[in-house]
């Protein structure tokens, strides 16, 4: 139906206006991640985590996922709200992408609802997808947040942003 205002009646959300500690929430927004000409992950039962500065990371429950392409890689990372973090690399045919999702096997009891759930970082990905909508990936080479027309920052992740 047409708007008859003619008002914008998109949401938007300001990276600014999460929280800190970070929120988790479950989405049924469609999400979907591409590599190599395979669907890595196709969702619409995920979890996103929302903290202030950063675009929302979201986590694809395994379900979901290809996990026939994924190989657990040595190495680990800890975040002081979510626990210690595993990675994979992607896998498909002879193309290889190194750490490029992350999973957390103990998470915090917060953050418990994600347990084993993966999130990718959408830059080294053929392309990521929110509602059909192609993202960008939030600056930096250590944060996985995905950025939408919907999402507004300033970002924490490019250089001189680290102290945020």
């Amino acid at each position: 139906m047409r708007n008859p205002t003619n008002l914008d009646t998109s949401v938007t959300e300001c990276v600014w206006d999460y929280p800190r500690p970070p929120r988790l929430e479950p989405t049924a927004r469609h999400l979907r991640v591409e590599f190599a000409g395979v669907t890595l992950a196709d969702t619409r039962s995920a979890y996103r985590v929302l903290e202030t500065s950063h675009p929302p990371v979201y986590y694809f429950p395994p379900s979901d996922v290809a996990m026939s392409h994924l190989v657990e890689t040595p190495g680990s990372s800890f975040c002081e709200w979510k626990g210690q973090a595993r990675y994979y690399s992607a896998v498909v045919g002879e193309k290889r992408l190194d750490r490029v999702a992350w999973f957390y096997p103990e998470p915090t009891p917060t953050f418990r609802p994600i347990r084993s759930y993966i999130a990718f970082y959408p830059e080294p990905m053929d392309a990521c997808f929110v509602d059909g909508e192609r993202v960008a990936a939030q600056p930096g080479d250590f944060y996985g947040g995905w950025i939408t027309s919907d999402i507004v920052g300033p970002f924490k992740g490019a250089p001189g942003t680290r102290g945020w």
